[in-house]
């Protein structure tokens, strides 16, 4: 099934997606919100499975479907814990600031706890603060998890996976280092992140989903141009199990808590890095890869980092073409303009 919540309050309004995208129909019947579902996913979520088997049946009323009156599935959630499982991307950053990448990161997954207290809609506007922070998108695959107990193995992390969606984990650039160099992780130079329209059972994507990665080409656009298409299923060193498990090595995670795949990254054939789209490559899922590339082979970076006015899209299609989650669609505005 394919869940979303409308814009409504703090915490949005359910409602249960057609399979197309195009019908909605309301859950408030079996949860007001999506964490109240999630509160009681081994209960509610048969009882949304039904609604949504008599929806594409036309069997219940429904409305048409607008993705821009989204909030992300999840408006606020109780954690927003982001890994980075695809470690090419970590030795490409970390190249870009001039710091080595320690052996271990390919045993050991990182993850950072992220803002959580409130996301940007899939449609919201990106506030612009200063050019000096460069401004970016990061182009990931999260889930949502249902209750999961302490010390989890990563092959049992996989049977708590309630819910798959896109990201969107904006990312100030010119703030990282500073940060980093102080030894405490990221806090200003990860503002407010957004996620898809859509958050879809892990059963609705098929072969694609193995239980803990999603095959797919994961399509980033940057004013209409394309910036990536690496496959999310293709280089993920740790895959969701593997994430949630560290996640719960020394705590539980409660229903609704958020895990993301940190950003998409695939590397060339040769194992070097990936090539831009416009070389025959599959492109990348930030401009700060891009910038990197550009600077390995021509001796600087060329693609500046987001301004105002600029516009952002990030969306994962099936096999025949159609839209899974929706698209994130975001235009960067001054924040004084918001």
């Amino acid at each position: 099934m394919k869940l979303a919540s409308l814009k409504a309050g703090r915490d949005g309004r359910l409602v249960v997606v057609s399979r197309d995208l195009t019908r909605a129909t309301q859950a408030a019947a079996v949860a007001p919100t999506l964490q109240a579902a999630l509160d009681d996913w081994p209960r509610a979520a048969p009882r949304l499975a039904e609604i949504a088997e008599r929806l594409e049946a036309g069997l219940i009323p429904s409305f048409r479907f607008r993705e821009h009156e989204c909030a992300s599935p999840l408006p606020r959630a109780y954690q927003w814990a982001d890994g980075s499982a695809y470690v090419n991307h970590v030795a490409l950053v970390r190249k870009a600031r001039g710091v080595e990448m320690p052996p271990s990161f390919w045993s050991d997954p990182l993850i950072y706890q992220g803002g959580s207290d409130g996301f940007l809609g899939p449609r919201d506007p990106i506030p612009f603060l200063d050019e000096k922070f460069g401004l970016d998108l990061e182009a990931e695959v999260a889930v949502v998890v249902d209750d999961v107990p302490l010390g989890v193995d990563a092959r049992s992390a996989r049977a708590h996976i309630a819910l798959v969606m896109l990201a969107n984990d904006v990312t100030l650039r010119g703030l990282t280092a500073g940060e980093l160099a102080k030894g405490f992780g990221f806090f200003q130079s990860k503002p407010a992140s957004a996620f898809s329209p859509v958050a879809v059972t892990p059963d609705e994507l098929g072969a694609a989903w193995d239980g803990g990665r999603l095959s797919a080409p994961l399509l980033s656009f940057v004013n209409g141009a394309p910036l990536g298409r690496p496959d999310a299923g293709v280089d993920m060193t740790f895959d969701f199990g593997g994430l949630i498990a560290h996640a719960a090595r020394t705590r539980a995670l409660c229903a609704g808590a958020i895990i993301g795949s940190g950003t998409v990254s695939n590397r060339a054939a040769d194992g070097g890095p990936g090539l831009p789209i416009a070389d025959g490559g599959v492109g990348y899922s930030c401009l700060a890869e891009q910038r990197v590339v550009e600077s390995l082979l021509g001796g600087a970076a060329r693609t500046r980092f987001l301004l105002p006015g600029d516009r952002i899209r990030i969306e994962m299609r099936d096999a025949a073409g159609h839209s899974i989650f929706g698209a994130i669609e975001q235009e960067v505005v001054a924040a004084t303009e918001i």
